[in-house]
């Protein structure tokens, strides 16, 4: 165990010094991978951060009941047992002259409701659901118009389907993306690693005639791209925070002239690792290729 310990630590403060032998190389080589991580990490995070623009937006994704005109006390302590056993999640009742003040309130309307002979306005429910998926809702909908009493069931569920389809159509393209420059990040590590065992093919010469194993050899070249890549990928996550912190105060700004408190949603601790393991991974595996293929004109 101590021996497998001290030889991964050769390896990995090898791999540390081959890093700063060539800090102009270095940083290059992290800006790159920094910039190829970037730009689809950003994508997630603004993905996320619209679906919870969407889910907070006024009405986007309510579920308006009207009870009949004719509905009395017992029907709405009816519906409102339903909503609860249903556990359809938050619900407020709206009673018919509530609604007829907040029309009377409105410029223009006061006249015309003071003319009516009696309020034409039903008790409502305003439903926000727990499950805000298209499907979900739908269905709940439908559960809902069969309810005792119920006379219309509103719900925007052409707004809430093309909104998901966007959002399915930007998660597919940023898979994409994020794949092309995976590849991309994959290439660079594969070129870097070549072009460290080009240089140093005779220490790898030597090392062999000595009688130094595969994995001794190819340990340092392993490290050296998994700490490049990871290295890369905490940049990457800098640069999305440094991003979204400049952009934090003008969307805030936008949103309360909307009336909303809608803030950016920064990437997390896990988040921030995940992106550096990810780096880590790719930059292994372009190092596991690139060792693979150039040790082979030793052999």
């Amino acid at each position: 165990m101590n021996a497998w310990f001290s030889q991964h630590s050769a390896a990995l403060a090898s791999a540390f010094r081959r890093l700063l032998v060539s800090p102009l190389n270095t940083l290059l080589s992290l800006l790159v991978i920094g910039i190829a991580l970037t730009l689809p990490a950003f994508g997630y995070i603004a993905l996320d951060n619209l679906r919870d623009l969407g889910r907070n937006a006024t009405g986007v994704q309510q579920i308006s009941l009207f009870m009949q005109l004719e509905a009395g006390k017992k029907d709405v302590a009816e519906i409102e047992n339903r909503l609860r056993a249903a556990s359809a999640g938050q619900w407020r009742f709206v009673p018919k002259d509530e609604a007829l003040k907040r029309m009377q309130a409105n410029e223009g309307m006061a006249e015309i409701v003071a003319s009516l002979p009696r309020n034409p306005l039903p008790d409502a429910f305003i439903v926000e659901p727990k499950n805000t998926e298209p499907e979900a809702l739908e269905v709940m909908r439908k559960e809902i118009a069969g309810w005792p009493k119920v006379a219309h069931v509103q719900l925007d569920s052409a707004w809430v389907k093309r909104f998901d389809a966007f959002l399915r159509l930007g998660k597919l393209a940023l898979w994409m993306l994020a794949g092309l420059f995976g590849a991309g990040l994959v290439a660079v590590t594969f070129n870097t690693i070549r072009l460290q065992v080009m240089a140093q093919s005779a220490e790898i010469e030597v090392a062999r005639m000595i009688g130094a194993t595969d994995g001794f050899i190819r340990r340092p070249f392993y490290y050296f791209g998994a700490l490049q890549g990871a290295l890369g990928g905490l940049l990457a996550a800098g640069l999305v925070l440094v991003a979204l912190r400049l952009l934090a105060t003008p969307i805030g700004e936008l949103a309360a002239l909307y009336g909303s408190a809608f803030a950016l949603r920064q990437p997390g601790i896990g988040e921030v690792a995940v992106l550096a393991g990810l780096g880590a991974f790719l930059g292994w595996l372009g190092a596991q290729l690139s060792v693979s293929l150039s040790l082979r004109k030793f052999d």
